[in-house]
């Protein structure tokens, strides 16, 4: 069976702390995670001095200050990501980290990265999308805050530069994610207009609106999670706990199964209750031998063991072979 490719955003939800990264990397593996996914960036190729925080990080963290002030508790150094990578080898999850600059995507390729993960920033990074299509690697494109022309130009950079197969992701970027702003038709819409794989990246705060993206067809999940949701940090409180996350996962698996394969055919377990739950043509009173079959006389009652009361109109008008007492299955 194809399944969904889970993929749990750790972030910068370790807060800079490699132990706590570490941590994360089990509890993606102990939830059922298929790849656990960091983010990494040199912090002066990511942002000027003078950046504003976004509107949700200010709330997020409950203070004002610049982005690269914010960032710069948040980021965890290059050596990390070696032993991160490493452990993640150990623990038996696929390691995966979003660059944020040209440097740290040649960085991430050294560690032997086999897929490339876009965030909706960088939608529209000319250069940065060409140095990732020209590792010829598949690429996972988040298509937050962009429109259909955004994301066609994007596809079109990377396809022109030699990427390999790209999956779209719609996305909504805003932490949390009013259930309002979802607009998870516009998944489909991504699928029919381009003809890529689609997936989806939530940021809602509850765990069904990436189990309905499964049951929609996407083939890519990607979401935010956390050890603790108290903890300080932008990106905490629109991030799964570590129960949430086991619950969403074990939610798709069980989706997955439940999709099949699109034949409409009874199963095994049906087929000995169409005998209970379906009806028979019976009697609907004493019938004399000889005597003519017709709607006043005979009547549908379960169970289905006798004739099937869909050839209703083939019995009518016969006559009856022998007698027959009221709910008796009738015979021809």
């Amino acid at each position: 069976m194809n399944t969904t490719l889970i993929i749990a955003e750790a972030g910068v939800n370790h807060n800079g702390d490699l132990e706590i990264a570490k941590e994360l990397v089990r509890t993606a593996k102990v939830c059922g995670a298929d790849i656990v996914k960091f983010q990494t960036a040199k912090l002066s190729s990511l942002v000027t001095k003078t950046a504003e925080m976004a509107e949700y990080q200010k709330e997020n963290i409950g203070k004002t200050t610049s982005q690269k002030e914010m960032l710069s508790k948040l980021l965890l150094p290059y050596e990390a990501f070696v032993e991160l990578a490493a452990y993640c080898k150990e623990v038996g999850i696929q390691f995966l980290s979003t660059p944020f600059d040209i440097e740290s995507i040649d960085f991430l390729h050294s560690l032997g990265c086999g897929v490339w993960k876009v965030p909706s920033g960088e939608i529209t990074n000319y250069p940065y999308l060409v140095a990732i299509a020209k590792l010829h690697q598949p690429v996972v494109l988040s298509t937050g805050m962009s429109n259909l022309q955004e994301v066609a130009d994007a596809l079109r950079v990377l396809r022109d530069n030699g990427s390999g197969e790209v999956t779209l992701l719609h996305c909504t970027t805003q932490y949390p994610t009013p259930y309002e702003d979802v607009n998870l038709n516009a998944m489909l819409t991504l699928q029919n207009s381009f003809g890529c794989p689609v997936g989806y990246s939530d940021h809602t705060s509850g765990i069904e609106v990436p189990i309905a993206a499964v049951a929609m067809g996407a083939k890519v999940i990607e979401k935010h999670f956390t050890l603790d949701r108290t903890m300080e940090g932008p990106d905490h409180k629109a991030s799964l706990e570590p129960k949430e996350l086991g619950a969403m996962i074990e939610a798709i698996r069980h989706i997955e199964v439940a999709l099949g394969d699109g034949v409409k055919r009874p199963v095994e377990a049906e087929l000995a209750n169409q005998k209970v739950a379906r009806k028979s043509i019976v009697a609907a009173c004493d019938i004399k031998e000889g005597e003519v079959l017709t709607e006043k006389n005979l009547t549908t009652k379960r169970p289905g063991t006798g004739i099937n009361p869909m050839h209703w109109t083939e019995v009518i008008g016969t006559k009856a072979i022998r007698n027959f007492g009221e709910d008796e299955l009738i015979e021809l």
